[in-house]
């Protein structure tokens, strides 16, 4: 049965019979289950108030069975099951935003960079109250995403609980087809350094990752930013793992039974280059970006920077009901592992060096001493401040800008300690 592995935010609830000094007969207590179950909606066809068709009894059935099982697993009907596929080749209809559930909450794990959740202000772990005027209490994630996607250039209003906000905020955008270029590069103005952005991770990142690590041979370090990225395709994390590591396993996933382990190993001949690598994170990098990020921290081949992650570690596939794909439910069956033996649900990776978001904190006699050819421009830049708003903070996402210049990195605090260490990674390593 071919399965595509996402990964993905679950809890992995396991419930289990146990039967103490009983002998248990297992196809009896089958099929008395199923029984049960034929009975459940004969009863309820025969008599709910409303006339509902067996079909629709059935998909409502399924639909609640996998909500029970944890909050992510889902039976994906012929709609539902289209978007996904959609979703997962790198362009769709909606907001750009990535949820989950924490606690009970429906929480943006994170806006997704240049879309139209990102431009209006939505934060990693803000937890939404209402889309529109419906409650998200007791909302199912299917259910969210159904009302958060429409036509584009519709209006939608979000309310949001945020940390450090006294009362919720109302966020308003427009619905918008969400095009993904998940990956980027641009050069650091003068430093011979190379940045590297991926958004998500969908069919075509190490493909591309790759191309651009091959089309720049004469950097000597490079920066992976991942801040923000909740993550996709299993088989991309590992891919991009594999870039950088030579040999041991990069990740390991373990279901109900000890035997049903599987490991990802690195190989030699997909390895493109050993150049210096810092890892950026944040609490908005997920799923597959923790596994990257954890992975080269436990091959001890990056420095990872920032602040601790979301904690996304367990293994969904999304299962064919029909022949042809057209149904299909989405089942947790296995948690991820690092090569150190670590998992990260719900507890996430720890960067080897925790530093806050935010702008770049300078003594008042030193703010401007970055490159003497740039102190004209950041004069003037600090001139325009004055009697302004701050403006939000946000990843560097202008896909249009090649270069990074010192202006950049004034105003990203992990991005300015980010290249600070990767200089002394390359002088260490000369």
């Amino acid at each position: 049965m071919k399965r595509l592995l996402l990964a993905s935010t679950l809890t992995l609830v396991i419930s289990q019979n146990i039967f103490a000094n009983e002998e248990v007969v297992p196809e009896q207590s089958r099929f008395e289950s199923l029984s049960k179950l034929t009975k459940v909606i004969g009863t309820v066809e025969k008599y709910y108030v409303d006339d509902i068709k067996l079909q629709e009894i059935v998909d409502k059935a399924l639909k609640g069975l996998m909500q029970e099982l944890d909050a992510h697993s889902s039976y994906l009907d012929k709609k539902a099951s289209k978007e996904m596929a959609i979703q997962t080749q790198g362009e769709f209809g909606g907001l750009g935003i990535t949820v989950g559930m924490r606690d009970g909450a429906l929480t943006v794990i994170s806006p997704i960079d240049d879309t139209p959740a990102f431009k209006a202000g939505v934060k990693a772990l803000d937890i939404i109250l209402k889309i529109n005027n419906t409650s998200t209490i007791n909302m199912t994630l299917d259910e969210a995403v159904t009302l958060m996607r429409g036509n584009p250039q519709t209006d939608i209003t979000l309310t949001l609980v945020r940390k450090g906000e006294l009362k919720p905020l109302e966020i308003k955008m427009k619905r918008d087809i969400i095009k993904i270029q998940s990956v980027f590069s641009k050069t650091i103005e003068n430093e011979n350094l190379l940045y590297l952005r991926i958004s998500s991770f969908d069919t075509k990142v190490t493909e591309d990752l790759e191309k651009i690590i091959t089309a720049n041979k004469n950097v000597k370090g490079l920066i992976l930013d991942l801040r923000n990225n909740p993550g996709g395709l299993l088989s991309q994390a590992i891919g991009v793992v594999d870039l950088f590591v030579d040999s041991g396993v990069i990740v390991s996933q373990k279901g109900r039974n000890p035997e049903d382990e599987e490991k990802f190993e690195a190989s030699a001949l997909k390895t493109k280059t050993k150049l210096p690598l810092v890892v950026l994170v944040n609490e908005g990098s997920a799923s597959a970006s923790e596994i990257v990020s954890g992975s080269l921290q436990d091959h001890k081949r990056a420095v990872i920077i920032g602040e601790k992650t979301f904690g996304k570690g367990s293994v969904q596939a999304v299962l064919p009901i029909e022949n042809d794909r057209s149904e299909n439910i989405k089942l947790t069956i296995a948690k991820y592992y690092l090569p150190s033996g670590r998992t990260i649900q719900a507890t996430g990776v720890t960067p080897d060096v925790i530093v806050n978001a935010g702008k770049v904190t300078q003594d008042e006699e030193d703010k401007f001493k970055i490159k003497e050819s740039d102190l004209k421009k950041h004069l003037e830049g600090e001139l325009e401040k004055v009697g302004n708003t701050k403006k939000e903070e946000k990843v560097i996402a202008d896909e249009n800008k090649k270069v990074i210049t010192g202006e950049d990195v004034l105003g990203d605090n992990q991005l300015n300690t980010s290249i600070a260490i990767l200089k002394s990674l390359i002088i260490m390593n000369k």
